[in-house]
């Protein structure tokens, strides 16, 4: 009985993810819209700069917080 829930779960997840991919229209990104106004694109190193080391500088500035204002550790003797 347990292989038969796990079977239409399976079904049913799977069928909505293709119902989603083939009703979901385009992007159309060829065909600008009503007061669209693109600015300049953007280089490789400054894609990589903000979406690869931004976010991991980000991440590394927290988690050194958390380690050099963390209260749990016993005091040193």
């Amino acid at each position: 009985m347990d292989k038969k829930n796990a079977l239409r779960a399976g079904t049913v997840a799977a069928g909505t993810t293709l119902m989603m991919l083939l009703l979901s229209s385009p992007a159309l990104a060829l065909t600008p819209d009503d007061g669209d106004d693109p600015g300049q694109g953007l280089s490789v190193a400054e894609t990589l700069g903000l979406f690869v080391v931004a976010p991991l500088a980000l991440f590394a500035v927290i988690a050194g917080l958390v380690m050099v204002l963390d209260k749990s550790r016993k005091p040193q003797s």
